[in-house]
């Protein structure tokens, strides 16, 4: 298949629970990127899945300036250690 061909896909809406802060720095990179979270996400994993970076060097520094923007402090090595608050 050609790079540039149509890929028709079945998408479904799905219900994710997700890092608040790291949120708004998808949301935020997404419009910046002006695409929908949806697209971006599918972009990140489908790289992911082939052992590839998502991100060219000049979107790691706008992903750097928005972690500072909201707070998001989190690297890696954290996601094997999240948990929810109490009571939620």
């Amino acid at each position: 298949m050609p790079d540039n061909a149509t890929v028709v896909v079945e998408r479904i809406q799905t219900g994710v629970r997700l890092e608040k802060r790291l949120v708004k720095v998808l949301k935020a990179l997404a419009e910046h990127k002006d695409m929908t979270l949806g697209d971006l996400l599918e972009g990140i994993v489908l790289h992911a899945f082939e052992g590839k970076a998502a991100f060219e060097p000049d979107t790691l520094a706008v992903i750097a300036q928005l972690k500072a923007i909201y707070g998001l402090d989190l690297d890696a090595q954290a996601s094997h250690r999240l948990q929810d608050r109490k009571g939620e």
